[in-house]
């Protein structure tokens, strides 16, 4: 007989069954897939709307670039932080504490900084370069690469180190529904894997903004909610305080038994930002860049929220199932949100606190599927084509997209099959193949005109190799001991893949006056429409045609 606790019962006591309500002898599972149903509902309803507003190639990659600054920015945030946000950082939290928050500390800074400097200017230069739809195409359009080189290690780039993304996200969703219905891991791998890419082959970048925008608002409502009702729960702020000095003397201090390496590393996770190319697409899809600014504020609130949200939901489940004498150890510690949400919470809602995580997950890999598809098929397979002087309709690299996202997610699939990592770990490696080989790249591609192909083109090669030979992606608080030296892979690669772009920049550079031209077009119209005030006095030579 399935029971359910009630609020007034103290942790870890169980009533028996003749004292509970109708409603509550209701299998608390049956809740739960009631609201999973409900909101996937939604999600499929969503996508069908996506759906039936694509028509081109450039709408179903970049939504014909007209989302607005809520939607881009809670869309760029949830497609970002979503598995690891719900379950990577609070599971971190509630094993090692707060040092584990630096991490937290250096995204936000560096989403910051680049919805600062990064958005306006690519959204700009994006539609100056040849209306750019993807990051390798604005590569080779902003640098006027005839070889394809760009293009192709770009696209290769991106088809490497998503993968592996694309399996951390599939890690996330077998994790969730093991623990959910105590049903096997693979099972719920395959499940919401099929869902997931079947949802990403309707409704193209549109549904994936949209559905990402109504998970994002879930998520940080749950997120602000879950520590709030909890601390009523475990005494105040009073209990968790006391269950945290239990569990570890330091366990609420962010300083204590760090290091300087570890923290830098943990930091080092802000460069990350602006060569996510699933992140920054958002960038290149708004409205104008005016929308940058309201963009900017919109996403650092809602990432400011939800990880003191995560934080604290680590915390207070620490207190909770300490008290309860049922703590949780090893990898059982990501589950901490899902399993405080069912402890506390009436099973409709905690239903619904769930149906947010599984639309998280499946929300971020199918931004990343989409970015994946793009890869091969925009940057790969129709740069080769196109060179030799064939065209084909955009209905035909519509399908080929679709085509190339079951392929992707096969891969991903196998590689998820054995859940040898945890999503943290998955997530860092890459995170730091993408920030190390594009990071560099773009910042210089948008701040200084004397960047070259091939300085493009080495710097990147550096960048990705650097992550890749440097050592196993490490994580602070649980890095594996073999890294070289210990230090987040992104921050050698990163800084290799800056000297070497500029150096080989510096060697191959000559001056080419319609690169200067367009530099100064975009450097024109991403100041003046980044200031709301200035938006007005735009000339008709500003726009951009």
């Amino acid at each position: 007989m399935l029971v359910h606790r009630s609020p007034r019962t103290p942790a870890g006591t169980l009533r028996p069954p003749d004292q509970l309500s109708p409603g509550e002898r209701v299998s608390p599972l049956l809740y739960q897939a009631l609201a999973m149903g409900v909101y996937l509902l939604v999600m499929l309803a969503i996508g069908w709307y996506s759906y039936r507003r694509t028509h081109s190639l450039d709408g179903y990659m970049l939504g014909e670039r007209d989302l607005s600054p809520s939607v881009a920015a809670l869309s760029a945030g949830a497609a970002d932080m979503s598995g690891w946000l719900l379950m990577g950082l609070p599971g971190a939290i509630y094993a090692s504490g707060l040092v584990e928050g630096w991490i937290a500390v250096g995204l936000t800074v560096g989403a910051w900084l680049n919805w600062k400097f990064v958005a306006p200017r690519l959204r700009a230069y994006t539609e100056v370069a040849s209306n750019s739809i993807t990051v390798p195409s604005f590569l080779e359009n902003r640098l006027h690469d005839s070889s394809r080189a760009l293009r192709i290690a770009s696209g290769l780039i991106i088809l490497a180190f998503f993968t592996f993304y694309v399996s951390s996200g599939l890690v996330a969703s077998g994790v969730f529904y093991e623990s959910t219905f105590g049903r096997g891991y693979h099972e719920g791998l395959l499940l919401i894997g099929a869902v997931t890419i079947a949802y990403t082959l309707f409704g193209g970048f549109l549904a994936v903004s949209y559905t990402d925008f109504v998970q994002g608002v879930m998520m940080v409502s749950a997120l602000v909610a879950l520590p709030i009702v909890g601390l009523t729960k475990v005494g105040a702020v009073q209990g968790v305080v006391d269950a945290a000095h239990a569990a570890s003397p330091h366990h609420l201090s962010m300083v204590a038994g760090a290091s300087a390496v570890g923290t830098i590393s943990a930091l080092g996770w802000g460069l990350g930002y602006v060569g996510q190319p699933h992140i920054i697409v958002r960038f290149m899809a708004l409205r104008n860049a005016q929308d940058a600014v309201a963009g900017r504020r919109i996403g650092i609130a809602w990432m400011i929220f939800s990880v003191l949200g995560a934080g604290a939901t680590a915390l207070v489940g620490l207190a909770y199932f300490h008290q309860a004498g049922t703590p949780l150890t090893g990898t059982a510690s990501e589950t901490v949100y899902i399993r405080l949400g069912q402890a506390i919470f009436h099973p409709i809602v905690a239903g619904f606190m769930l149906a947010a995580v599984l639309a998280a997950i499946m929300s971020t890999i199918s931004s990343q599927l989409l970015v994946t598809s793009s890869a091969l098929v925009e940057d790969l397979y129709r740069a080769r084509v196109e060179s030799r002087g064939v065209r084909h309709e955009d209905r035909y690299y519509v399908l080929l997209s679709r085509l190339a996202v079951l392929a992707v997610s096969l891969v991903a699939l196998a590689l998820a099959w054995e859940q040898n990592a945890t999503i943290l770990r998955l997530v860092a490696f890459a995170w730091a193949g993408f920030g190390a080989a594009f990071g560099p790249t773009v910042l210089l591609s948008l701040y200084w005109r004397r960047l070259t192909a091939w300085g493009a083109l080495a710097g990147m090669i550096t960048g990705a190799l650097t992550v890749a030979l440097w050592g196993p992606s490490t994580t602070w608080g649980g890095g594996r001991a073999d890294a070289l030296f210990g230090i987040y892979e992104i921050l050698p690669g990163f800084a290799l893949n800056l000297v070497v772009a500029v150096v080989v920049s510096l060697l191959t550079y000559r001056p080419s006056p319609r690169i200067e031209e367009e530099f100064d077009r975009m450097t024109v119209l991403s100041t003046r429409l980044a200031d709301p005030d200035a938006a007005a006095s735009i000339s008709g030579d500003d726009t951009v045609a």
